[in-house]
């Protein structure tokens, strides 16, 4: 396969090249290769987008999303590899729960699939999950996604048995005693509403634990999905000392504010909730600085009955893995805050390197795991169109710049889909 006449994003910018490919991998990069190609001219050619914070559901929650409708929004994203997390029903603590999600990936056939296995038995808190069972079956990381580990030396042991698998845990920041019952970020907007609200120090809190624990061990760490202005600075003063830190956010937090919230459209309730401007900029700020090392969608699709409820009463979440790479293009290339190499390291490069995974460039011998956009079409986002079973979507009506228009995985195209749903 040949892309002929393309923009391609390198490591130091952005050049027009032919890309040749040969036996899943990039075999040359040149001005002219000769041969019959795709014609790619005003299109760009990005590293496969890779998405490290999903949420496929399967097993138990086939209504919400399952692994074929999940695989199958993800390349129409643009996305040739997704981490999925562990809260499925029954938990992924175990190595025959990742391996199904990974059988059942394969059996897709469309972008790559990697587990991410539960950091406790059932996401309890109590009793360490089997690690290394997890590890052997095609695990890529741990997380307790939508909870912390409460117990402060049960997280510990946590991070040094996973160092010692060659994996990190992905940590959701949250103290639930100031978070029970709690919608929204307590502000402005929660006291108009009369939604109860949760301050930043919520989620500050374990973030500054976690990253006391990776100091004081000598671990790794990640935090996920970072949202307020003074987590940021505490992940870049601990970058500054040393600290084997990498982090996280969405598009919602550098696009949204909590003024979203003021039409009690349920959409807009996220864990971490949608803050303020000043957690706004300094997201950005921190995706800019480098302090904040990649752009995740926490994808986390629902049934419509469980988002046309009282907004108290509503499901966390938004179907974002179709809207993600639109929204990051537009609001922070377009926006000036990033380039688009930088971009590209945000959503496959710095994944790629946290997690260990193969891809994340565009370089000669490196998987074909290619994603092939029109940077200069604009659409209008609408969730009707989704490929997700999760219409859940505060964007909906949003112009939005970057169609993609290929989605390549080890140099076959998964995407525009074939008739039957596989590529």
């Amino acid at each position: 396969m040949i892309l002929k006449n393309a923009d391609i994003v390198l490591k130091d910018g952005v050049k027009r090249l032919d890309l040749r490919v040969e036996q899943g991998r990039i075999a040359e990069l040149a001005e002219h290769i000769r041969g019959e190609g795709i014609d790619c001219t005003g299109l760009t050619v990005f590293p496969g987008l890779i998405d490290m914070h999903v949420h496929l559901r399967e097993p138990g929650a086939e209504r919400k999303e399952d692994i074929k409708s999940g695989a199958r929004a993800a390349v129409k994203g643009g996305f040739a590899q997704i981490c999925c997390m562990p809260n499925t029903n029954p938990v992924a603590d175990n190595k025959v729960v990742v391996s199904y999600i990974k059988a059942r990936a394969a059996e897709e056939g469309l972008c790559l699939i990697h587990p991410i296995g539960a950091i406790t038995e059932g996401q309890k808190g109590e009793t360490l999950a089997a690690i290394g069972a997890m590890k052997a079956a095609g695990a890529v990381a741990l997380s307790e996604d939508g909870k912390s580990v409460l117990k402060t030396s049960l997280m510990a042991n946590a991070m040094l048995y996973a160092q010692d698998f060659g994996l990190k845990c992905l940590c959701h920041c949250e103290d639930p005693s100031l978070t029970d019952g709690a919608s929204v970020h307590e502000g402005f907007y929660s006291t108009l509403t009369g939604l109860k609200g949760s301050i930043r120090a919520a989620e500050d809190i374990f973030i500054a634990r976690e990253l006391c624990l990776a100091e004081s061990l000598g671990v790794p760490v990640h935090i996920c999905h970072v949202s307020t202005y003074s987590g940021v600075q505490l992940i870049r003063e601990a970058k500054a000392r040393g600290v084997f830190v990498t982090a996280e956010t969405c598009p919602h937090y550098f696009t949204l504010t909590d003024e979203a919230i003021k039409d009690f459209d349920t959409n807009t309730k996220v864990n971490p909730p949608l803050r303020e401007e000043k957690d706004r900029l300094a997201v950005i700020e921190g995706l800019k600085d480098g302090t904040l090392d990649c752009i995740v969608s926490d994808h986390a699709p629902h049934h419509a009955d469980d988002k046309n409820v009282e907004y108290n009463y509503a499901a966390f979440g938004i179907s974002g893995i179709e809207t993600s790479f639109a929204l990051s293009y537009t609001e922070l290339v377009k926006g000036g805050s990033l380039s688009l190499p930088a971009l590209a390291e945000k959503m496959s490069a710095a994944p790629a390197r946290i997690l260990g995974l193969q891809g994340g460039e565009i370089a000669i011998g490196t998987p074909a795991h290619l994603t092939v956009a029109d940077l200069r079409s604009s659409w209008t986002i609408d969730p009707a169109k989704f490929l997700s079973k999760g219409k859940n979507t505060p964007f909906a009506g949003r112009k939005v710049f970057g169609s993609v228009v290929y989605t390549f995985v080890d140099g076959e195209m998964k995407y525009p889909l074939k008739e039957g749903g596989k590529a």
